[in-house]
């Protein structure tokens, strides 16, 4: 599930920093694939309020069912899927040329489920409950 960042004390001022923030990014369509309906609802949210294009899908097949239509500059995918890994999944977009980088994202933090995700193509791996900022320094680093 995705943590709440602090919060501020002038909505409008958070609102205009994640604005503000998302429009030095050159990076603008992302495919985010959660199971958790209400998770995928909120991350998808936030990252729209940051200026980003979002697409969500909550199993492997939707998310190749939107890879075969579109393409996306960022993969942002659970790693446990009800019908398929992430791992597999980001092999796949790497494959199709879909998305060429992606951050996982897994109840599971350990080195071991670190590797697999770098050796599947992610280029970050965060560990859930993933806090918004966490998630948004991520996908700048992903996209520098």
């Amino acid at each position: 599930m995705l943590a709440a960042a602090p919060q501020r004390t002038d909505a409008r001022a958070g609102r205009g920093q994640l604005m503000t923030s998302a429009s030095n990014l050159i990076l603008r369509k992302i495919l985010l694939v959660e199971d958790h309906v209400d998770t995928a609802k909120a991350m998808a949210r936030l990252l729209n309020l940051s200026g980003y294009q979002v697409e969500t899908a909550t199993t492997y097949r939707d998310a190749v069912a939107l890879c075969a239509q579109k393409q996306f500059d960022l993969l942002i995918s659970d790693v446990g899927l009800p019908d398929g890994t992430g791992y597999d999944l980001m092999r796949e977009m790497l494959e199709k040329e879909c998305a060429t980088k992606g951050i996982a994202v897994s109840g599971y933090g350990s080195q071991t489920d670190v590797q697999q995700s770098i050796q599947a193509g992610f280029s970050e791996h965060l560990v859930k409950p993933v806090a918004f900022d966490a998630l948004r320094d991520a996908i700048r680093r992903v996209i520098i």
